[in-house]
């Protein structure tokens, strides 16, 4: 093996230290908000400069975040909303990209060509809010489940994939008496776990962050998701649901948008290591036809 020359150390030494600075500067903005959060409120408003470690400690905006009766019922709503959503979500885009990766099926190119443009045109927000309320889904959480069951992105990406798996398998499943649907199931998904664990990611973290469309669909405050009920405590300043006195409230002000920004990410944050090492093997499948 020769050795690396001059020129090549240099390089690497180089890319060595800019992937540490890029990644101080990716993870920087979480340990911020991480140290704020439990921080003493009047220290972190008196202080200027990067936080490196919490000025003191105190768990008063957690306290306060979790006063609000309304945390725990947001937790609840985007629960079933992310389950329910997610086992939608899995099976309509399987049986859609199933279908579409099938060289029999006719007319798939046309086909295609009505879900690629529903991508760069739509109808407006108005018709979409006039649709969703015409079929008596509005004041529903399924109105935050159901309008959103297929992303034409992700059906295109797990098409893509569903095309990478060889037809002998499917010609040998056809041979001993297997439908599409047994096929389906019993041999294209299992072999397209990698990529079906990038759709639970991108499903699951887009059911998880959606406010805009609870906010525009949802009357009863009791169905809100979590998200909606942080923005509430956030830009409306909702002191008296969670128990804070005019005074405080400036003060309080300080560390409670941060704590509100670890409640509604630890979730996200903890389930992500376990898709983690499908997430690029998946992405790629997806993304390339093989």
């Amino acid at each position: 093996m020769n050795k690396p020359t001059f020129s090549e150390r240099c390089f690497d030494v180089f890319n060595g230290l800019f992937l540490i600075a890029l990644m101080i500067a990716t993870i920087y903005p979480l340990i911020y908000i991480a140290f704020a959060s439990v921080s003493d409120a009047s220290r972190l408003m008196a202080y200027k400069g990067a936080l490196w470690k919490p000025l003191g400690f105190s768990l008063d905006a957690y306290s306060n975040v979790f006063a609000n009766p309304m945390i725990l019922k947001g937790y609840g709503n985007t629960f079933f909303v992310v389950l329910v959503g997610l086992v939608l979500n899995i099976l309509l885009t399987s049986l859609g990209a199933y279908s579409l990766s099938r060289k029999s099926l006719k007319y798939r190119k046309q086909i295609m060509l009505f879900i690629v443009f529903t991508m760069f045109f739509s109808g407006g927000l108005i018709p979409f809010y006039l649709t969703v309320k015409g079929v008596g889904l509005a004041n529903s959480l399924w109105a935050l489940i159901i309008p959103q069951a297929i992303n034409t992105f992700n059906l295109i990406l797990m098409k893509t994939a569903f095309e990478a798996i060889p037809d002998a398998l499917e010609e040998s499943a056809k041979i001993d008496g297997a439908n599409d649907l047994v096929i389906l199931f019993r041999i294209v998904l299992p072999l397209s776990m990698p990529v079906i664990a990038v759709m639970l990611l991108y499903y699951g973290v887009s059911h998880w962050n959606s406010w805009f469309h609870a906010m525009i669909f949802l009357q009863d405050r009791s169905l809100y998701p979590l998200q909606l009920i942080l923005r509430e405590i956030l830009l409306q300043g909702e002191a008296s649901g969670m128990g804070a006195s005019a005074d405080d409230m400036a003060m309080l002000a300080a560390t409670l948008k941060y704590a509100t920004i670890i409640v509604a990410t630890v979730p996200i944050l903890l389930v992500y290591p376990f898709l983690q090492k499908y997430f690029v093997k998946g992405a790629l499948i997806g993304a390339i036809k093989g």
